[in-house]
């Protein structure tokens, strides 16, 4: 058995009876037969899907996630068969954001793959955004000598129909002594937030 070569053996999808077949590699196949000879069943639900299966398995859990598991085609056993992705032909839409990668689908896998190789970093500071539980938050607050002064900020909405008045007054009543409005900080006892 050559490893330029993709063997199934005891191939039993739809209307395929048991089937043994080998596709050479680095060559043009072409699969022929008059309707309901079993094509599809061969070409999409054999050899794709089991490539397919296979891409997907190669991912990390985080990413499988987002794809969806493809059932294992019903065959004894394929070799040969490289981890694959298939590219479903579709007709182009007239909106100017659609691209090669986004009309054929293959975006969302390579969204995915950058996801997990990416390195992302701040644009303000360019410092590495990492995940950070909240136990590493607290470790860092704690971490810092005393007497430090440090500005926490969390982002509050003023739902409709309520007035800042009363954000500022809740804010008081819990103790908060600042707040940072457009870009700029201001204690809570300054004239321009009573």
């Amino acid at each position: 058995m050559s490893t330029e070569t993709i063997v199934v053996r005891g191939a039993r999808v739809h209307n395929l009876k048991n089937i043994d077949f080998e596709i050479p590699h680095n060559s043009l196949t072409v699969v022929t037969g008059v309707s309901g000879s079993g094509k599809s069943s061969l070409a999409f639900d054999t050899i794709y899907a089991e490539g397919q299966r296979r891409y997907v398995e190669s991912l990390s859990a985080y990413a499988r996630q987002f794809l969806g598991q493809m059932p294992k085609p019903r065959v004894e056993h394929i070799t040969g068969l490289s981890p694959s992705i298939a590219i479903e032909q579709k007709t182009v839409g007239n909106t100017p954001r659609s691209t090669v990668g986004t009309v054929t689908e293959i975006y969302d896998y390579l969204r995915v793959l950058f996801a997990r190789l990416g390195k992302p970093n701040c644009p303000a500071c360019d410092m590495p955004v990492e995940t950070q539980t909240t136990d590493d938050v607290i470790e860092r607050i704690v971490g810092r000598p005393a007497g430090t002064r440090m500005l926490l900020l969390a982002p509050l909405l003023v739902e409709v129909g309520h007035s800042y008045e009363r954000l500022w007054e809740r804010l008081r009543s819990q103790g908060f002594r600042r707040v940072r409005v457009d870009g700029l900080t201001h204690t809570l006892r300054d004239a321009g937030l009573d």
